[in-house]
């Protein structure tokens, strides 16, 4: 059996080689993945109506659609980005052009927007919303509920470049 004996020559060359490793990159720290972006979603473009109108509220309201805009890759909020909400409500089917608005992301990419309660459509309680502004991929989402008694749902977009 070999015992080895650490001297302070060994010590600072053994510390050498793992710099000099380290600076050729043979070690490399770890680093984020980039954020991916969000597929659309199958049906999320059903009833899409282009160009619907930037409203303050849709119907009466009493239900809130939430969520935030960021690009992909590095996550950054999007704020001034246009997204398009509509859904069946007790107010309208979502084919109704009532039923549609859109509204705009704040400062942080945040986005929210009141509606009437959605309702089962298919036997599904579900929203639908679009990223449509240009700047961006357009992306469709389908977002269900978990019970048609909530009175609130969020969805979250991660975009790329067009």
């Amino acid at each position: 059996m070999t015992i080895r004996s650490f001297t302070r020559r060994t010590l600072l060359a053994t510390g050498a080689a793992a710099m000099t490793a380290g600076a050729s990159g043979l070690i490399v720290p770890a680093r984020a993945q980039g954020v991916a972006p969000t597929p659309s979603m199958r049906g999320g473009s059903n009833n899409y109506r282009p160009g619907a109108p930037v409203v303050d509220r849709i119907g009466g309201g009493g239900f809130w659609m939430t969520g935030t805009v960021r690009r992909a890759g590095d996550g950054a909020a999007l704020p001034g980005q246009r997204i398009q909400i509509w859904a069946h409500t007790t107010e309208g089917h979502e084919r109704d052009a009532r039923s549609h608005g859109a509204t705009i992301t704040d400062a942080n990419g945040e986005f929210r927007l009141e509606m009437p309660q959605i309702v089962p459509a298919f036997g599904q309680a579900h929203g639908h919303l679009a990223y449509d502004s240009g700047d961006f991929e357009t992306v469709f989402l389908r977002p269900l509920m978990d019970s048609a008694n909530d009175t609130r749902l969020s969805a979250h977009f991660v975009l790329t470049p067009a």
